[in-house]
């Protein structure tokens, strides 16, 4: 265990076990939801829906980006205030994670509901990952969300009460060519959410996975290519060329015909913030049920078949 991870964890039980507050003040207490990566994207459409709710759920709303990203709440006409906080964190980063924990446990009694949204997804095929960029990615979509969850757990549990929604994808559920190491970890971040939905219910605190798949927005067009897959891309000649030229095409359209959008997603994740007893898995999309329920109809090797017949001018692949 790195120093800093155990310093947060040392200092969240004893923040934890000094808030065995008396049921009056708990009652008096607002619910404390945290949401990272909340400047853009479905982070910033739910910093909107959990705002509009506030005052109705009692929510005290702390809502994170990288320190580089802050200004665009103001740019969003998002203002802080006693009951909204707005603070800067790298999920990456032990220190910042402790000490915004920290923060919260002493001066508001600790996170109630954990939304982890911060993510990134990088464009390319296996062979173009070199091991910095895979463990960069592995970090931010699948560490991060699991240490910040260790962070707050002490006083949810404490509090014999919370709730922890992973935004996942259906790219935890399937894998897309061209998008391997993302799905890579959407896939251990659902494991790892499993998991802790049972090893959580003798406290009462709930762990649900959100499934979008394409969400209409211009967040295809932002999503980042590693070193090697930007010059296949370029290269005509290079082998995998068919495979991100299709592809990038295929999801461009894909996302423009959308039904979903980040507020119909954010809709869901605040209704889920508001159950009682939200599942361990809530579909974001209608195109995500429809791969659910295919996943579960057909025989594995047909699925497989299928998918791969209707990936984007597939029979070009691998010709040059």
């Amino acid at each position: 265990m790195h120093k800093p991870d155990a310093m947060l964890l040392k200092r969240a039980r004893a923040n934890a076990e000094a808030a065995g507050y008396p049921l009056a003040r708990r009652l008096q207490r607002r619910r404390v939801v945290l949401v990272t990566g909340a400047s853009v994207g479905l982070g910033l459409a739910l910093a909107r829906r959990l705002i509009a709710e506030q005052t109705q759920q009692q929510y005290h709303i702390i809502l994170t980006s990288r320190e580089s990203s802050l200004a665009r709440f103001e740019e969003q006409g998002i203002d802080a205030s006693e009951t909204l906080w707005i603070r800067s964190l790298d999920v990456t980063d032990a220190n910042q994670r402790c000490d915004l924990v920290s923060e919260i446990d002493g001066k508001l009694g600790g996170v109630d509901i954990l939304i982890n949204n911060a993510g990134v997804a990088y464009r390319s095929c296996v062979e173009h990952v070199t091991e910095p960029e895979r463990l960069h990615q592995m970090n931010i979509n699948f560490r991060s969300p699991l240490e910040l969850i260790r962070c707050v757990l002490p006083g949810m549990r404490a509090r014999r009460s919370g709730k922890i929604i992973n935004i996942s994808s259906v790219g935890g559920m399937m894998a897309m060519p061209t998008m391997s190491v993302y799905s890579a970890s959407k896939f251990a971040l659902e494991g790892a959410s499993e998991a802790l939905y049972y090893e959580l219910k003798p406290w009462n605190v709930s762990v649900t996975l959100v499934q979008p798949r394409f969400m209409r927005s211009d967040a295809f067009a932002k999503v980042p290519y590693t070193v090697m897959s930007a010059k296949a891309l370029s290269d005509c000649s290079d082998p995998y060329h068919e495979h991100y030229y299709h592809m990038e095409r295929f999801i461009a359209k894909m996302m423009n015909r959308a039904l979903a959008t980040p507020d119909s997603v954010a809709k869901k994740v605040a209704r889920i913030a508001r159950s009682k007893s939200p599942p361990l898995r809530v579909y974001g999309s209608l195109d995500a049920v429809a791969f659910a329920w295919l996943r579960c109809i057909l025989p594995r090797r047909f699925y497989t078949w299928l998918l791969y017949r209707n990936l984007p001018k597939v029979r070009h692949w691998g010709q040059r």
